[in-house]
């Protein structure tokens, strides 16, 4: 099948799955839980402003070279704490205009993909039920599984991550809906 027939379904998709993203964050709101307040919130953004670091990700305490973890002083490091991932950004208000438009290029990414791949493993004329098993799960692959990473190895806690996902498995059930209804026929 030529992905030429299945561009409708990539934007008309893409667009969906960004106004729903914009629904459930807007309304609902239980991603406010997402983050959480330093006590001492003042003390620490005056002790980060004084090194001023660049935007960009940095980790405390640093350790460059895994044989250093068995240095008794960078273990002392480590059990006195804070064990911390800091992402540092550009100063100044967020720019909220630029991350939408990042999400919407993000969606036509995964639903391009998702296209691709149906493209390659199911026919026009498919039955309903089989486009969108398969829709929704590839889709759910590109907007769910790498919150798991960032669980497992940057310590997002699970509970962020649980949410992330429950929006995946909308976000994908949408992408399914679209491509259901706008699946070339025979």
């Amino acid at each position: 099948m030529p992905f030429g027939s299945l561009w409708l379904p990539v934007v008309v998709s893409a667009v969906a799955v960004w106004i729903g993203s914009a629904i459930l964050h807007m309304v609902l709101k239980y991603h406010k839980a997402d983050y959480k307040q330093l006590a001492n919130e003042e003390a620490v953004a005056a002790a980060v402003r004084q090194g001023s670091p660049a935007p960009g990700v940095y980790v405390i305490p640093y350790c460059p070279d895994m044989s250093q973890m068995k240095d008794p002083a960078v273990q002392k490091r480590y059990a006195d704490g804070p064990v911390a991932l800091i992402t540092v950004m550009r100063n100044g208000l967020p720019r909220l205009g630029k991350y939408l438009f990042q999400w919407f290029l993000f969606c036509v990414l995964v639903s391009f993909i998702t296209g691709t791949v149906s493209r390659h493993a199911l026919h026009p004329g498919e039955e309903a039920h089989h486009v969108f098993h398969f829709v929704i799960l590839v889709a759910f692959a590109g907007y769910g599984l790498g919150y798991i990473q960032d669980s497992i190895w940057k310590a997002i806690p699970w509970s962020n991550t649980l949410r992330s996902l429950i929006d995946a498995v909308i976000y994908a059930a949408i992408t399914g809906g679209v491509f259901v209804w706008l699946w070339p026929a025979s």
